[in-house]
C-alpha cells in the first residue's frame, strides 16, 4: 500500500512541478533574451557578424555546445532585436542552429547504441542530419534574397 500512496502523491505534484518548470525556462529564456539586447555594439565582431557564413558555422557551434536549438534561436532574435546581428547573418545562425541541433540524436544514438551508433539507430541520426543539411545548404546561397524578402512584413 506504501507503493500507491507514493504513487498517488507523485501523480498529484507532477503537473505542478511541471508547469514550475516551464515557467522557470521561459523566465530563463526571455533574461538570456534581455542580457543578449544589451550588447549594443561591438566593433571587434563586426567582421564575423556581418559575414552569414560565419554565423552559420556559429550556429552550429553555438547550437551544439549549448545542446539546445531553442537557446541559440532566442540567442539571435535578441541579438536581431537589438540591431546588433543584420537579418542575413540571423538566417544564417538559424539555418546552422538546425544543424548543429543534429548532435543530439548523435549523441542519444550514442548512448542507446552503447558505442558508435549501428543499425535502426544509426539510419535514423543519418536520416535527420542529411534532411537539415540539404535544407540548410541549399538555403545558405539565399540568405539575403531570403532577408529581403521577410524585410516586406
Amino acid at each position: 500500500m506504501g507503493n500507491l500512496s507514493n504513487l498517488w502523491t507523485f501523480s498529484q505534484t507532477a503537473p505542478f512541478k511541471i508547469l514550475v518548470g516551464l515557467i522557470i525556462f521561459y523566465i530563463g529564456l526571455k533574461m538570456f533574451a534581455g542580457g543578449m539586447k544589451s550588447l549594443g555594439s561591438v566593433g571587434q565582431m563586426e567582421p564575423f557578424i556581418g559575414n552569414p557564413y560565419w554565423m552559420f558555422f556559429g550556429g552550429i557551434v553555438c547550437t551544439l555546445m549549448w545542446q539546445s536549438s531553442s537557446l541559440s534561436t532566442t540567442a539571435i532574435v535578441g541579438l536581431l532585436a537589438s540591431g546588433f546581428l543584420p537579418l542575413p547573418s540571423a538566417i544564417a545562425a538559424v539555418l546552422g542552429a538546425n544543424i548543429g541541433t543534429t548532435g543530439t540524436i548523435w549523441l542519444a544514438s550514442l548512448f542507446v547504441s552503447d558505442g558508435l551508433p549501428k543499425g535502426e539507430t544509426l539510419r535514423i541520426a543519418m536520416a535527420h542530419t542529411g534532411v537539415n543539411l540539404f535544407m540548410a545548404i541549399s538555403l545558405l546561397p539565399f540568405v539575403h534574397p531570403i532577408a529581403r524578402f521577410l524585410g516586406r512584413f
